[in-house]
Order: C-alpha cells, then sequence, then structure tokens
C-alpha cells in the first residue's frame, strides 16, 4: 500500500474513534442528568436509597471526609468522578 492509502486509512479511522467517543459522552452527560432527576424526585418524596454504602458515604461527608466520601460513593453507584463530587457536595450542603 502506498502511503496516501495509509494516511487516508488512519484519517478516517480516527475520525470514527472521535464520533464514538463524543456518542459515548453524550450518553453519560444523558444518563448524569436523569439520576439527578430521579435524586431530586426520590428527596421530594422523601425517599432513601437502601443502599447501606450510601450512608457510610452520608456519615464520611458530615465529619469532612469528602475525599474517602467521593471513592465511596463511586463505588456504590458507578458514578463518574464529577456526578460524585457533585454529589457528595450537596450531601454537606
Amino acid at each position: 500500500m502506498d502511503t496516501t492509502a495509509v494516511a487516508l486509512i488512519v484519517t478516517v479511522l480516527v475520525v470514527q474513534f472521535a464520533s464514538i467517543g463524543m456518542q459515548f459522552s453524550r450518553s453519560e452527560r444523558r444518563v448524569a442528568r436523569l439520576e439527578h432527576k430521579l435524586d431530586q424526585i426520590m428527596a421530594h418524596l422523601g425517599l432513601q436509597d437502601d443502599d447501606p454504602r450510601l450512608q457510610q458515604v452520608h456519615e464520611l461527608a458530615r465529619t469532612g471526609r469528602q475525599i474517602e466520601a467521593i471513592k465511596v460513593y463511586r463505588e456504590a453507584t458507578g458514578a463518574g468522578l464529577k456526578e460524585a463530587k457533585d454529589a457528595v457536595d450537596r450531601m454537606v450542603a
């Protein structure tokens, strides 16, 4: 193969991977918004998640151990770093 064909193939692959990455990013943002809305609905209704690790997150956040709280929150929920930090910040506020 000549270098032009290889360059064209590499360019196409890079564009495809970038497109897939953008789609995942959009999906993650949509899921985060939906989870946030669900959290608001649950708070409005006075409902709490029964996962005992979330109680541990509340205790850690209340005692000023936010980094540990964020780590446990991420393990319990599978949330990303920013989402977990925002959730712990809401608990502290």
